[in-house]
């Protein structure tokens, strides 16, 4: 006979049930729509570097107010909470905990980028709207899955490629599409900025207040090491994608837009580079060039060096375009400004544009329309994937061809097995259907 279960027990099941499913991310919970003259309730998640600078940014904004701030080291909320404008904000280690939040109506995630994937689909299933830093993504299966959490549950989802903003960029891509250096054959992105090696340490103990479960995440277990931690976490696969996720990744965005493949991978691609001069713990080069070509014959070509280099249109940080009149070139080192054949082209918003970003971001936001948005989540996860796609070739050392339609590598088993991590942590695993 079917065992009958008392009403205290049936109780108890519905909610340790309930809980499982809101952790998880499985329950989608209604957001509170934001009307123009509505207050905008904010957490930020991930305060240290880039989340700093967010708690800046916001104190400008009108109608937005950050109620939590949200890190796995607690030892930064004793300096960052004075900072936060409209009074101290509410600290959380755990970011479930501020997605069950229901007076929280979006999320800034500054997190890093082993992190950026399933925090977007579990904000987004809890009714969340999404400021995900650059890169979109950690691996490039991970982008259909976010895209697929926000249009599911309409959320509104921006990427952090905040030179999208900048004015004089939007009129230089106007005048790339009005054809001012005629047909474009291909574009040179570059990211020229020295750094040191990061040496070499032992394993440690966990520092008293980090959360450090909560900060591996999806990633595997691995020992607590200073350089696998803040900030040098870039330069190791589990966490990040090197130099090129870390910055490349912006001036390839501004390749793609001027290319007008935002939306389109190329099917070749061939990287090489390698860890020069240093002999420390990295893992990723500090020295990269990729090269990929497009079923139309278009050539993108990305340049990373973290050693001393030459400046290309005496700028260090930057794309250039070369088409059948011309060349038209994005300096992004400084002050934006564009050059034209040598001379000088449109200027714009000051370098940087973070904070015209997100008021275009609280903008959508307000209106519920996804399409205004300047740098949408289908553009980030495009030029993240180029990263992804580089690396790939760049560890196994050889070229790769990609069929661009279904985002696979038919016959390359070793490729295929790199678009995506191999498992994901119990209890962080992204799912296959959101």
């Amino acid at each position: 006979m079917p065992t009958r279960l008392t009403r205290r027990q049936f109780v108890k099941a519905s909610a340790v049930l309930g809980t499982t499913l809101m952790v998880h991310g499985k329950m989608a919970r209604s957001a509170r729509a934001a009307g123009p003259n509505d207050e905008i309730r904010t957490a930020i998640i991930g305060i240290r570097n880039q989340g700093k600078e967010h708690i800046r940014y916001h104190a400008k904004l009108a109608g937005v107010r950050v109620t939590t701030l949200c890190d796995i080291d607690e030892r930064l909320f004793s300096e960052r909470v004075d900072t936060v404008a409209g009074g101290p904000p509410k600290t959380e280690t755990d970011l479930r905990r501020v997605l069950d939040d229901k007076n929280v109506d979006a999320v800034i995630l500054t997190v890093p980028n082993h992190w950026h994937a399933l925090a977007t689909v579990w904000a987004c299933q809890a009714g969340k709207d999404v400021y995900v830093e650059k890169p979109a993504t950690w691996c490039l299966a991970e982008g259909p899955r976010m895209i697929e959490a926000a249009t599911k549950y309409n959320r509104i989802v921006q990427n952090g490629t905040h030179v999208r903003a900048n004015t004089g960029r939007q009129e230089a891509v106007k005048l790339l599409r009005g054809g001012v250096i005629g047909d474009i054959h291909m574009a040179r992105a570059f990211y020229f900025s020295r750094r040191k090696g990061i040496g070499i340490e032992p394993d440690a103990p966990t520092p008293a207040g980090v959360n450090y479960d909560m900060w591996l995440g999806p990633a595997a277990e691995r020992p607590f090491n200073i350089n696998r931690f803040h900030y040098n976490w870039h330069w190791n696969w589990d966490y990040g994608g090197g130099e090129a996720a870390n910055n490349g990744v912006h001036v390839l965005d501004a390749a793609i837009q001027g290319l007008d493949k935002q939306t389109v991978f190329p099917t070749l691609i061939d990287s090489q580079g390698g860890r020069f001069a240093w002999h420390d713990q990295g893992e990723t080069p500090n020295t990269q060039t990729a090269s990929f070509r497009y079923d139309d014959g278009t050539q993108l070509v990305l340049e990373i060096r973290n050693l001393p280099s030459n400046n290309e249109c005496n700028f260090n940080v930057g794309v250039i375009f070369y088409g059948s009149k011309g060349y038209l070139a994005l300096n992004h080192s400084g002050p934006f400004e564009t050059v034209i054949d040598g001379q000088p082209g449109p200027k714009g918003s000051g370098a940087g544009a973070h904070a015209e970003l997100l008021t275009n971001f609280y903008s959508a936001v307000r209106s519920r329309q996804a399409g205004d948005l300047l740098a949408p989540l289908q553009y980030g996860r495009t030029a993240a994937g180029l990263c992804h796609l580089a690396n790939i070739s760049y560890r196994l050392g050889r070229s790769i061809e990609f069929d661009a339609a279904s985002e696979t590598f038919p016959r390359d088993a070793a490729a295929s097995a790199m678009l995506s991590r191999a498992v994901y942590r119990a209890g962080f695993v992204l799912p296959d259907k959101v």
